[in-house]
């Protein structure tokens, strides 16, 4: 039972309450009182209402059998026969008198008469004299009675004869829990009529007192369960506080945390990047003693140009070191006017034709259109973007011969600049080509590449550097796909607009 106990709390307690939950639970609970409150209220009014009708109606019937059982007994008291003193005539209409009107003390009874049937007319009498009269002298000729009995008199006309017949207390309840009831009036056995009482018996002092008391109780018991549900709430309010005080401490640490990852990736990043440009700029260096060892007066200015551009190369790589995220006015900026057909010519011609192993396998064919406009990207920035997909089409060559094509297109309708990268080699592997859950080519991402020397770590960074400066950096877009001979082609679209 224990185990049971522990693995239902378990399952609660995976489930998370928050303040709004309480107050829904507390909202609902309320609601719920009230209904039930209702519903029971309505459930002990219908019950009285039963009860009562009943009680009603028995209690009118228990007085008015005993008030034709009075007259009875009175009546039976003295034989018609016997000859009496005025004083005792007096006596017993008196008695009548009494009888009859005591009733009308019971604030419950509204009418009371006698009626009988005098040569087959139905006759009220609700005076002592008169009905001494009837009963004792037998006379038919009786006065008018002071009350209107015109609705008891028109109810015992229709039900005389049953009622005769069967001699039982006949109840007829009219509305607003009136009763109008028949008793038989059988002085010394014999049939004299009805005795008649209208009978509306008001219990609503009692049933106000019950549902005053049960509303008491009900209010007595919501207003327990309320403050109950108030002390769970302040309490669970108070709980749900501490928590989220010490998850917001955790968020927080969390944050710190995630902000030190953050800069810790950034700085391998920059780590990364800085590894792949220093080879380069080790290269670029290998270029400027060589061309300081051939330097004459007669190539003097072609040299020095190169150098200069070497020597700014190589500055441009030593501030990327300083920074891992630098200022984007030095990426971008009108005071860069930047000719891409002068950048390429310059990496085919000073860079790659003076890689020795590059001399007699890999040609290079330029394809330049000469209405490309500038762009306002620095220039070693560009060279930074174009370099590596260059390097990207020889290194996959193998020893095989390649010829690697740059051409370059302005469409003046469009306001679009195309630099295209074509070799003739066998081409991407058509996986590298496949998107991932991003929409990213998989061969510009970061640790993809299809070299496998020496199990190097950084192999698969050089498209992944060149799509990042030209998507992040310029606002380029770079696309790459085989040719439908053989061969790919990276494809560079420059917005000029």
């Amino acid at each position: 039972m224990k185990n049971i106990f522990l693995r239902i709390w378990q399952g609660v307690g995976q489930y998370r309450f928050e303040i709004r939950h309480l107050t829904v639970l507390f909202v609902i609970l309320i609601f719920f009182q009230i209904i039930v409150s209702f519903v029971h209220k309505l459930s002990l009014q219908k019950i009285l209402v039963s009860t009562q009708q009943w009680y009603q109606q028995d209690s009118a019937e228990r007085l008015a059998n005993l008030t034709t059982t009075s007259l009875e007994l009175l009546l039976e008291s003295r034989s018609k026969s016997e000859s009496l003193q005025q004083y005792e005539v007096n006596k017993i209409i008196q008695d009548l008198n009494i009888i009859l009107s005591q009733q009308y003390l019971n604030q419950n009874v509204q009418e009371i008469c006698l009626l009988v049937t005098i040569d087959s007319s139905i006759v009220a009498i609700d005076d002592g004299h008169v009905l001494y009269e009837y009963i004792f002298n037998e006379t038919k000729k009786l006065p008018a009675s002071s009350w209107n009995h015109t609705e008891a008199l028109q109810m015992y006309a229709k039900m005389k004869d049953e009622f005769r017949a069967k001699e039982q207390i006949y109840t007829i309840v009219g509305s607003g829990q009136t009763f109008h009831l028949f008793v038989p009036f059988v002085p010394r056995g014999e049939f004299a009529g009805a005795v008649y009482m209208k009978n509306r018996p008001d219990f609503s002092t009692i049933s106000n007192e019950m549902i005053s008391a049960y509303d008491e109780t009900s209010i007595t018991y919501s207003a327990l369960i309320l403050f109950g549900l108030l002390a769970m709430f302040y309490i669970s309010s108070y709980t749900l506080r501490e928590r989220n005080r010490a998850q917001q401490l955790l968020f927080e640490e969390q944050k710190r945390h995630l902000a030190e990852q953050i800069n810790i990736e950034n700085e391998l990043l920059f780590t990364k990047r800085i590894y792949h440009t220093h080879h380069k700029a080790e290269k670029i260096m290998g270029f400027i003693k060589e061309d300081l060892r051939v330097l004459k007066p007669q190539n003097i200015d072609s040299i020095k140009l190169r150098i200069n551009k070497y020597a700014n190369f190589i500055a441009r790589v030593i501030y990327d070191m300083k920074w891992y995220d630098p200022p984007v006015q030095t990426i971008r900026s009108k005071i860069f006017k930047t000719d891409i057909n002068a950048v390429l010519r310059f990496l085919v011609d000073y860079v790659f034709k003076r890689i020795s192993l590059s001399s007699d396998a890999i040609k290079f064919s330029l394809d330049l259109d000469p209405s490309m406009p500038v762009v306002n990207i620095n220039e070693f920035v560009v060279w930074e973007v174009f370099e590596p997909i260059i390097q990207n089409c020889i290194d996959h060559a193998g020893n095989n011969a390649i010829t690697v094509t740059l051409k370059t297109e302005f469409n003046i309708h469009t306001q679009q600049s195309k630099v295209m990268i074509m070799d003739n080699g066998k081409g991407i592997e058509p996986w590298l080509l496949e998107r991932d859950a991003t929409g990213h080519k998989k061969i510009f991402l970061e640790h993809t590449s299809t070299k496998k020397i020496g199990g190097n770590q950084h192999s698969g960074y050089g498209c992944y550097i060149a799509y990042e400066i030209a998507k992040q950096r310029c606002g380029w877009e770079l696309d790459a796909d085989n040719l439908k001979g053989k061969g790919s082609i990276f494809t560079f679209t420059i917005s000029n607009s």
